[in-house]
């Protein structure tokens, strides 16, 4: 929870995030650091086979907040950025989870569309809910990973000779409001800033300035680290379809 309180403080102020600075980890970047080591490997694998199999690139992106922006303009911008794809053919697709926002997005290439539609990709998305509710991200993304390779092996005729781990099941519970247990910590924090604030301008106001100095901070958490196979995208776009969901 304070991990949380605190990202959230910062994100309140942070200046406009600056999405061209994100740079493709392999298939999974955590820059969220929410996705455990066990899950982190599994998708990894995973998705090498779907790639080896379907020439189907995917990629997996988990930031802490969108910072204002509209999730499907991020995920879109990321996904061009990135490159996801064999340039030509389209054929990719980027799950988007922004952590403190709740919102996830799952955006789909040009060639994957017909394998993928809109429809189909909010099935994909509605079915991480229960787990990103619990807060198990991983196992969240697996599910999502799971479906959306079963999709592409059927709809190319195709198996992907890789196994994920059993599917779990969590308990559908309703979103709670957490704002009530961040209040103490984001009064502490406030005041702590404004005591920043107030000192650093007094100090230069001796030296003859006034100007007010707003603290700044990253919109974005560390980066994900692990092992992998991934060789890099291949320049592939998208047109913006796929689905968007709350959670």
């Amino acid at each position: 929870m304070f991990r949380l309180a605190f990202s959230l403080v910062l994100a309140l102020c942070a200046t406009a995030a600056d999405w061209t600075k994100l740079k493709p980890e392999g298939y999974l970047s955590d820059f969220a650091q929410v996705v455990d080591p066990d899950s982190r490997e599994a998708i990894d694998r995973y998705l090498t086979a779907v790639e080896r199999t379907s020439g189907v690139q995917i990629a997996i992106v988990t930031i802490d907040t969108l910072d204002g922006d509209i999730i499907d303009d991020v995920a879109n911008k990321l996904y061009r950025q990135f490159g996801v794809g064999v340039k030509g053919k389209n054929e990719g697709a980027l799950f988007l989870l922004a952590i403190l926002d709740r919102k996830s997005r799952l955006e789909v290439g040009y060639g994957l569309e017909p394998i993928v539609p809109d429809g189909v990709a909010g099935d994909i998305i509605r079915a991480m809910r229960p787990a990103l509710r619990a807060a198990q991200y991983g196992p969240a993304l697996i599910e999502a990973t799971r479906m959306l390779g079963t999709k592409i092996a059927a709809g190319k005729n195709i198996t992907i000779d890789e196994q994920l781990p059993p599917r779990q099941s969590f308990r559908e519970v309703q979103r709670p409001d957490e704002l009530r247990d961040y209040i103490p910590v984001l009064v502490v924090a406030g005041i702590f800033i404004l005591i920043s604030i107030f000192g650093r301008n007094r100090r230069r106001g001796r030296r003859g300035g006034t100007s007010w100095i707003i603290p700044s901070g990253g919109g974005f958490g560390g980066s994900g680290g692990g092992g992998s196979s991934w060789g890099g995208f291949g320049g592939g776009d998208s047109g913006g379809g796929g689905a968007s969901s709350d959670w």
